[in-house]
């Protein structure tokens, strides 16, 4: 796409477009009173089946899963059940707005599971801000589910609660804010670097915004090669360093405090016009735009820069205005621009993948795994300034992620079900296929009604 002649980019049809879909929303989920629903996966021919999948005939598994409790994995959806679980307190860049104003995002993440990577996902909105007992009743969950995707929790104790059931759970738990945005943005950002030519061991990253998900894109980049030394995070005061008193003396900072101690070798106390020049990238998750970025902050960048501006609903920057002051590759959350980074293209694979082995948790090296398949299904078609990264209608990248991501926890030796690469992706494949004819066949066959008929919108 040529930002250079972005007369079609007119900035008020932009904002406009973006609002769209909230003005239409409040009606579309009305008519549909929400937008999931549970049906019978098995047959049903007369009442008599329910002799089996009921009483007397459900006593006998239930008797062979009090005997032997991985089973359950086999004789219930366990095996494909995800708890999507969130306090309410951090929703979409909304703020606290509760857990029933939760529910409708909740549920929004579960169609995408369910659509993307065949995972059947549950919401589930938590009446509390107390972390300890957010953490209980995660727990307390655990034999109905076969893994859990935390969301839309406040900071910082959204550090404190993954943490923990990461280490007391014996299913995966992973916080999608965190892990997943990491994933999908370490896919983009190894492939911008093929496009121009570094290495990522060698580049300054500037991380523009020190909330949940910047800070785990960072920690997630630096294991996969970055240097930390070279590497400048900035939060609203400005940048983070070694004499940050103020983040030092607050015990519940201590993810941004590691930053400090490990970014900004040289402990520059200044703002991000004080460190950009010369940066390789700027990975931007702050206040959505436009002008949140300038223009000129961007022209001191280095030659063949890359810039990641993924507020919501409107970049902190245009793209051809990053364009215009000197970016080689622009990113964005947007999908009417190029290089959209979502991350909806990592959640479903990777627990795709982390599902159908079985695995006891999400490590960081399967992060990493899936964004290098993320890459590769990308490269595999031919990356450009303008296609760093797959778009969620590629849908081949979710079994290939799966695969990817089941064959590290194998590796990792963090499985129950020990199977082959090709093995893996046959049965994402096949799991994801079958989940996205199902929504077609209830389309087609007036199951699921066409609201665009029937509203006036």
């Amino acid at each position: 796409m040529d930002y250079k002649n972005h007369s079609s980019y007119n900035e008020e049809e932009l904002i406009k477009k973006a609002k769209r879909p909230l003005e239409i929303a409040p009606k579309v989920h009305n008519y549909y009173r929400g937008k999931l629903e549970t049906i019978p996966k098995v047959m049903i021919e007369d009442f008599h089946d329910f002799d089996i999948w009921y009483t007397p005939g459900v006593a006998a598994p239930s008797k062979e899963i009090a005997k032997d409790r991985e089973l359950v994995y086999s004789y219930t959806n366990k095996w494909n059940s995800v708890a999507v679980i969130s306090d309410g307190t951090r929703v979409l860049g909304l703020g606290d707005i509760g857990p029933e104003a939760a529910m409708p995002v909740m549920e929004g993440k579960s169609i995408l599971f369910k659509y993307l990577g065949g995972v059947d996902a549950y919401p589930i909105c938590l009446d509390t801000k107390d972390p300890d007992k957010f953490i209980e009743t995660v727990k307390l969950l655990q034999p109905s589910f076969g893994g859990v995707n935390l969301e839309d929790i406040e900071q910082p104790k959204c550090f404190y609660i993954l943490e923990r059931l990461r280490k007391e759970c014996h299913i995966p738990v992973w916080h999608d804010d965190q892990q997943g945005t990491a994933a999908v943005t370490l896919a983009g950002l190894i492939n911008a670097l093929k496009v121009v030519g570094k290495e990522i061991s060698k580049v300054k990253i500037v991380f523009m915004g020190a909330g949940a998900a910047n800070i785990r894109i960072a920690d997630i980049i630096f294991k996969a090669g970055a240097d930390p030394a070279r590497c400048i995070m900035l939060d609203s005061k400005g940048t983070l360093h070694r004499g940050r008193t103020d983040i030092k003396n607050n015990s519940e900072l201590y993810e941004k405090w590691r930053m400090c101690e490990i970014t900004n070798e040289k402990d520059v106390d200044g703002q991000i016009w004080d460190v950009i020049n010369g940066a390789d990238v700027l990975i931007a998750l702050s206040k959505p735009g436009p002008d949140t970025v300038k223009k000129e902050w961007i022209s001191k960048m280095a030659k063949d820069s890359i810039v990641f501006a993924c507020a919501n609903p409107v970049p902190e920057i245009w793209p051809w205005e990053a364009k215009e002051a000197g970016a080689r590759i622009v990113a964005t959350g947007r999908s009417d621009f190029p290089n959209q980074v979502n991350n909806s293209l990592g959640f479903p694979g990777i627990f795709r993948g982390t599902l159908d082995v079985m695995a006891k948790t999400i490590t960081d090296e399967m992060c990493i795994e899936a964004a290098k398949e993320i890459a590769k299904t990308a490269e595999d078609k031919g990356i450009s300034e303008d296609y760093i990264i797959p778009t969620m209608d590629e849908w081949e990248v979710f079994p290939r992620e799966a695969a990817a991501v089941g064959s590290k926890a194998i590796e990792q030796g963090i499985a129950r079900i020990n199977i082959s690469r090709e093995e893996l992706y046959k049965k994402a494949e096949a799991i994801i296929s079958s989940a996205r004819n199902k929504a077609k066949t209830m389309m087609d066959e007036g199951f699921i009604k066409n609201y665009k008929e029937n509203l006036d919108l």
